[in-house]
């Protein structure tokens, strides 16, 4: 079950950090539930003087609309949510961000793994893994196997040590379907979970704020980075927030439902009130005009 986010419900952080992202996905159009993370981690940014940085995440070529890149730069420019690194609009972002150009450090880091003998080739459908468990680990397939993906061989005993906001760490399990997880889609593309890490290690970045339906993937990326051989990705902080809900109570999707940045602007919504309507689900009584108000409800200062 998602929570419901509260106000004044994250605590003071240590402000060592440099570098925070705003990671977006462009499977959709943007919703309410985006714009308090993007506020969050601005606010969090700034109050440690650190730069923030717009990566996107449009590796999943099927998904990765350009309408959805471009509401991407719409709604922050809307809600006028500042960034200090990263794409201004769509054609910068296609011509020297888009993570097409980082393609030659993923497939590095895959063979690095290869190397090592630390993937193995599955060719199970989603069917077939409904039905029964994968033994491609067992039958050792060519990684060269046509449409084949990688999966890194995990340990299930493991439990990742994740560094919280607040220097705390936080050891946990990793979760049974996070196990033998993917790294390589069988298109041949490098999956979600390796390319975050590469990228958040290659612009070098320390803070990561994103929802606690992530906590999972935070895991997975810990034992990746591990078996990369690099300890730097222990050393970026992670805030896990509680995620903004509908009324209903389920999740916010991308959609160009009512929640949707894109949907409300065009309704004629202002900026002011979009936040208003946010700080609204939060159960908050204080108005709310801009990103740096909105996440004041729930970051204390």
């Amino acid at each position: 079950m998602f929570c419901r986010v509260k106000p004044r419900t994250i605590l003071k952080m240590i402000c060592q950090f440099k570098k925070t992202r705003l990671a977006p996905t462009p499977s959709g159009y943007l919703h309410l539930g985006n714009v308090l993370s993007f506020s969050m981690t601005v606010a969090m940014a700034r109050k440690c003087n650190a730069k923030t940085l717009l990566r996107i995440d449009d590796l999943d070529r099927s998904r990765a609309d350009e309408c959805y890149i471009r509401d991407i730069f719409d709604t922050l420019n809307f809600l006028e949510i500042p960034w200090d690194e990263g794409p201004r609009d769509l054609k910068e972002f296609n011509d020297s961000y888009s993570q097409v150009h980082r393609l030659d450090k993923y497939n590095l880091a895959l063979a690095e793994l290869a190397d090592r003998r630390l993937v193995f080739a599955c060719t199970c459908s989603r069917t077939e893994l409904l039905a029964r468990p994968c033994f491609c680990k067992n039958e050792r397939i060519s990684l060269n196997t046509k449409n084949a993906c990688w999966r890194l061989i995990t340990d299930n005993k493991q439990e990742p040590a994740v560094k919280n906001y607040d220097g705390r760490q936080i050891r946990s399990p990793l979760p049974e379907d996070m196990r033998d997880f993917i790294v390589r889609k069988k298109d041949g593309y490098p999956a979600y979970q390796l390319a975050s890490v590469v990228d958040d290690l290659f612009y070098g970045v320390d803070l990561v704020v994103r929802g606690a339906d992530l906590w999972p993937s935070t895991l997975a990326q810990h034992v990746l980075g591990a078996a990369l051989g690099s300890d730097r990705f222990n050393n970026i902080a992670f805030l896990h927030h509680p995620l903004l809900v509908e009324p209903s109570g389920l999740k916010m999707s991308k959609s160009a439902g009512a929640t949707s940045i894109k949907y409300l602007r065009e309704s004629g919504k202002s900026k002011a009130d979009v936040f208003a309507l946010i700080g609204g689900l939060l159960g908050s009584d204080e108005k709310v005009n801009n990103w740096s108000e909105l996440a004041g409800l729930v970051v204390k200062d």
